[in-house]
């Protein structure tokens, strides 16, 4: 283990809530819950100002609204989360090259490696630059822990939290270990430290006592060791850079279990096409198509089909997928779908077929292109209307545009009403209306980027205190 704190973890603060707050003025300082809304629903992450309240990440969203029933809840919106992200990475970037994210809001840099920091001092003032860009850069906040390694880097971020810095001095980590919860080192999860609590052990301190041969009687010996060697702060996990990406896939869970069978064909198209512009995004190919399923008893069926090569045509990927659920049975409902591609290139090898039916769709007369239509043609219309539908659903969180009062964001809807704020990152609190959801001049849109040209996100996250606003009224 290196004998100078420079391995940083960053842990950004309540990112998703906080990444809402900051772009809509009305939320910042209010209790923030972001997660799926339905019966099913957990919370993914909880501002401060609704963790007061007893809130946390994991927690069924049923149970966060009984104690919190004045928060604001919100779908995820994860496009917004992954452009504040690139913006934090690239930041992470220029101190070294060898950067390790583990999310979207969190990551490992060796700031030896890039000639950043090589002691205590120097390691400290990245740190405190790292996190006044950030704040810059995005208008959000993030935690910092310095340590000789990572295990300890990731425990000095957490006490750092919200808004801080720690740097653990060499030397000190038996002292600053011995008296914390089993539950604090990497690999010890609820069933291991029941485990462990059942032997008498419920302190790092009592870890390191029990010596190396209980803890693998305990536990096994690659477990049992390694956690013995970290209870004596050992770790020399290298910080490794980030990994060229091997799939893409998209899911959704449902509410409701889908029992008709013409239901989950259209959710699976939608989803194919939902990942091929993933795909496409990435600026990637690939030739396996991969469909899962999870069904009414929470089994889980992966199905999979290897094209002739890579591709990013939807009508490719939708095709496989519909022949990969041809061979599962859903009759007893489905509770998730998803498909998913791998094998992935940087560039597409054309599936002959797509390439045959274009041509022949190119050389048909007017008359027979746009004459009747075979069952199966009605067949794939019906299937993509009912997925227009689907994604045209007014999710609570999610951007909108109005024709005369621009840029807005759900609030809520209901009994064909649909009720939008409007405002913008850069605005103040904007004004509330509501609309038919078939206002034909209300639309979907883009999320807004978290700041201006020339400068951050005016009342930025953070400035509130944590235990600051009850809630928002909002639904």
């Amino acid at each position: 283990m290196r004998t100078a704190p420079t391995i940083l973890h960053l842990d950004m603060d309540a990112f998703f809530a906080s990444a809402e707050q900051a772009a809509k003025p009305s939320l910042r300082g209010k209790a923030v819950v972001v997660g799926g809304l339905g019966p099913r629903g957990v919370v993914a992450t909880a501002s401060y100002e609704a963790r007061v309240f007893g809130v946390h990440s994991a927690m069924p969203m049923g149970q966060a609204r009984r104690l919190a029933p004045n928060a604001a809840y919100l779908v995820p919106r994860f496009r917004l989360y992954r452009d504040v992200s690139d913006q934090v990475m690239a930041l992470l970037r220029e101190l070294s090259p060898l950067v390790e994210p583990l999310s979207l809001d969190e990551a490992f840099v060796d700031l030896e490696a890039g000639g950043a920091a090589s002691d205590a001092a120097s390691a400290r003032l990245v740190g405190e630059r790292l996190r006044a860009d950030i704040r810059v850069v995005t208008g959000l906040t993030g935690s910092v822990g310095l340590a000789a390694s990572k295990m300890l880097a990731k425990i000095a971020s957490e006490e750092a939290k919200p808004d801080g810095l720690r740097l653990i001095e060499p030397g000190t980590e038996r002292a600053l270990l011995g008296p914390m919860s089993v539950r604090t080192l990497p690999g010890v999860g609820p069933a291991t430290g029941d485990h462990l609590r059942r032997a008498g052990i419920t302190t790092v301190e009592e870890i390191a006592e029990a010596g190396e041969d209980e803890l693998v009687r305990l536990l096994g010996k690659a477990h049992g060791a390694s956690l013995y060697a970290m209870a004596l702060a050992h770790d020399d996990r290298p910080v490794v850079a980030e990994r060229d990406t091997k799939s893409v896939s998209v899911e959704d869970t449902y509410d409701v279990d889908i029992h008709d069978r013409v239901r989950v064909q259209n959710e699976v198209w939608r989803l194919a096409g939902r990942c091929v512009e993933r795909l496409r995004g990435a600026e990637r190919s690939g030739r396996t198509v991969v469909l899962k399923v999870r069904r009414y008893d929470f089994s889980t069926l992966t199905r999979s089909e290897t094209l002739r090569g890579p591709t990013d045509d939807p009508a490719v990927v939708r095709e496989a997928a519909a022949r990969l659920l041809d061979s599962v049975d859903t009759t007893g409902g489905v509770r998730l779908l998803g498909v998913g591609v791998s094998g992935l290139a940087d560039y597409t090898q054309e599936d002959l077929f797509a390439q045959a039916r274009a041509q022949a769709e190119a050389d048909a007369q007017p008359g027979e292109a746009h004459g009747d239509r075979s069952a199966s043609e009605e067949g794939q219309a019906a299937v993509e209307e009912a997925a227009e539908a689907v994604d045209r659903r007014w999710v609570a969180g999610h951007d909108v545009r109005h024709e005369e009062y621009g840029h807005g964001w759900v609030q809520g809807s209901g009994l064909g009403r649909v009720t939008v704020r409007f405002e913008t990152p850069y605005s103040g609190v904007g004004r509330v209306r509501t609309f038919r959801t078939d206002d034909p001049a209300l639309a979907p849109a883009e999320p807004l980027p978290l700041v201006a040209v020339g400068g951050a996100v005016r009342g930025a996250v953070g400035e509130s205190g944590a235990g600051r606003g009850s809630g928002s009224g909002v639904v």
